[in-house]
């Protein structure tokens, strides 16, 4: 029978919302597919709720963290911008809490998978920019908030040669969902571009010298395509090396 306490833990961010819809009190959320790919890659999953206060202990817990995204923002004057697109929404305590684990992740050296909006964040804490609103900084024919399902692709990406992503999924293109109306916009010291868009939006980053330290523009949990589920089988095989066996 298989001891779970060898599986390794991974931290999942939460969402936010304030009062209305399921609650008239402040309410956190997380789809099902985030944690369901997480076991089915042979992890644990847990909620992180945004307790900045909290952020070692969490760390001194889990095995791997996955930075999720959102319908929102990260604030510009994070990234050093003077600028505010009208169209930026931000959550300041997500993004206070979700900036301290993940600048806490990489100083431990722990797996950290960043997905869209989080991608996004992982691309700041690493020195870089944001485009703000991508219809209005590139000319672009695709449309990077597909109007079909997200469990269908809706463009291309070449995964570049090289990279721990393409180890990952061994194949130069992949089809995947796309949900997100910013863009890392430049490539900071230490940091990989793994994937692009045909129409040049960066797609994916890593960290040099990190074990596993990467984001990806689109979300591999709706498992659009192989490629996918094979992203999180590699985050949660890093993770693994972070756990004592109990057998």
């Amino acid at each position: 029978m298989e001891n779970i306490y060898n599986r390794p833990l991974i931290g999942i961010t939460l969402d936010s919302e304030e009062s209305g819809g399921y609650s008239n009190m402040p309410w956190y959320a997380m789809r099902k597919n985030y944690s369901q790919s997480i076991t089915h890659a042979g992890g644990l999953a847990i909620a992180l709720p945004h307790e900045t206060e909290n952020t070692d202990l969490y760390l001194d817990k889990i095995d791997g963290l996955v930075i999720t995204g959102g319908a929102f923002d990260v604030s510009p004057e994070i990234f050093g911008s003077n600028q505010r697109h009208h169209s930026v929404i931000t959550k300041d305590e997500r993004t206070k809490f979700e900036l301290a684990i993940t600048r806490g992740a990489i100083l431990r050296d722990m797996p950290i998978l960043g997905i869209c909006g989080g991608q996004q964040l992982l691309h700041v804490v690493l020195g870089g920019t944001l485009i703000q609103h991508i219809p209005d900084e590139v000319d672009t024919s695709i449309l990077h908030e597909q109007p079909n399902p997200r469990s269908e692709p809706g463009h291309l990406v070449k995964v570049t040669k090289d990279t721990l992503l393409h180890r990952i999924v061994q194949k130069e293109e992949l089809q995947v969902n796309s949900a997100h109306h910013q863009a890392a916009k430049d490539i900071p010291l230490g940091v990989t571009v793994n994937a692009i868009s045909p129409d040049g939006i960066i797609e994916g980053i890593e960290a040099k010298g990190q074990k596993f330290c990467v984001g990806v523009q689109w979300h591999p949990e709706y498992s659009v395509s192989e490629g996918d589920s094979a992203i999180f089988k590699a985050f949660v095989a890093s993770a693994s090396t972070n756990v004592t066996n109990y057998d």
